[in-house]
């Protein structure tokens, strides 16, 4: 989830395809402070990384199709051939920030906003977040996003920003990556990875603790108090199900040559339900400390993961909500779309994730979990939230 958060792997040996990233800003050094938010409509700020950016936005679930539209799963598709800058804009063709027409904030339901605007980048790390004054760097051929967060302050009344940021600080690319590699000569990767996970992990959460710091201090410089704008914090949906869940046997070749899920069933275990809730666990003691709001979506997408049981690729019927993965699909060979897609929210997982920022911002601030309404039959945008001790 412009500069991509994966470890590009080619073939087999190059595995790493997750992206992610998120970030955040502080106003430029020697900015005179304004004395008050801008009047007008609230406008709705998106930062941070792909998973925020809207990366894999040009697929409807996945299929092993190659040809046309592939049973109607890309959206770039233009009936002669493909354009991506259908789903992410200009940019796509040369690496840009991959923000598609399909982001959460792009989809949100929030009444009372003029206007959303994304400023998120695929591949972002908190670095790419902090304003060039504090350290930040550009990304993608764009300015820190913190830098770009303080003109839009100065000229429209923001009242939401939603962050996500910390995955491709703690390198969860590499690690998915690596552990794809590892599934190919049957070995396990989760022992090593945890182990560096954890001794990342301290220095990552200072890092997103810089990050909204700045986002705080930029809007202070623009003439915001805390209470005028809303700040939110959001973890990450696990990409992959447990290893019980998924739809073949750890061994069965298909899950690298058709389903694309090639991972260890313990290495599946450990990144569902050790790595994800950590990583929530970090950002959620991020918000507590800083007083922001946080959003958990650790579990949002359960049961549309890659290659879940109960989920079916893309067949001659064509996309169906109900019964598809919500994440892309890991396409090491880059033969449909890009690498960076991969493990990502689709279509389906942006909208389902857009829900939940729309509930959200039409409840009281504080701290939610938000998973599916299992009434809704398998739509995404039938979401719910519930509080968090």
């Amino acid at each position: 989830m412009r500069t991509p958060l994966h470890t590009a792997v080619r073939g087999l040996a190059l595995f790493t395809a997750v992206l992610l990233g998120s970030t955040l800003h502080t106003a430029p050094a020697g900015a005179a402070r304004a004395a008050a938010p801008p009047p007008g409509p609230g406008v709705a700020v998106a930062m941070g990384d792909s998973f925020i950016s809207g990366e894999a936005g040009r697929w409807l679930g996945n299929t092993d199709r190659y040809e046309g539209a592939r049973n109607g799963t890309d959206r770039a598709w233009t009936g002669s051939g493909y354009d991506p800058s259908r789903v992410y804009g200009g940019t796509a063709a040369v690496g840009g920030c991959h923000r598609s027409d399909v982001s959460e904030i792009a989809l949100a339901p929030l009444a009372g906003f003029d206007e959303r605007i994304n400023l998120a980048c695929s591949g972002a790390e908190t670095v790419h977040v902090l304003s060039a004054a504090r350290g930040g760097l550009p990304l993608a051929g764009e300015e820190p996003q913190t830098d770009q967060l303080a003109g839009v302050a100065r000229s429209q009344r923001v009242a939401l920003i939603v962050l996500s940021v910390g995955g491709n600080d703690l390198g969860f690319g590499s690690i998915i990556g690596d552990c794809a590699y590892d599934w190919y000569f049957a070995r396990l990767c989760w022992k090593k990875q945890d182990a560096a996970v954890r001794e990342k992990l301290p220095a990552v959460q200072a890092e997103v603790t810089a990050v909204v710091d700045g986002i705080r201090a930029t809007m202070r410089d623009a003439g915001y108090a805390d209470a005028d704008y809303r700040l939110v914090l959001q973890s990450y949906p696990s990409p992959l199900p447990g290893g019980e869940s998924f739809r073949l046997p750890k061994r069965d070749a298909d899950r690298l040559y058709k389903d694309r899920c090639p991972f260890n069933d313990r290495d599946a275990d450990w990144a569902a339900f050790t790595l994800v809730p950590r990583i929530g666990d970090m950002l959620k003691a991020v918000a507590a400390a800083r007083g922001t709001e946080y959003l958990d979506l650790r579990d949002a997408l359960a049961g549309h993961e890659v290659c879940a049981a109960g989920t079916t690729q893309v067949g001659a019927s064509g996309p169906d909500a109900a019964r598809a993965e919500w994440f892309r699909f890991l396409d090491h060979h880059d033969t449909q779309g890009t690498l960076e897609e991969s493990l990502h929210p689709n279509a389906y997982g942006q909208r389902a994730l857009a829900a939940c920022l729309g509930l959200m911002a039409a409840t009281a601030p504080g701290h939610y979990r938000c998973d599916q309404d299992w009434f809704g039959g398998g739509d995404p945008g039938r979401m719910r939230i519930t509080p968090l001790n």
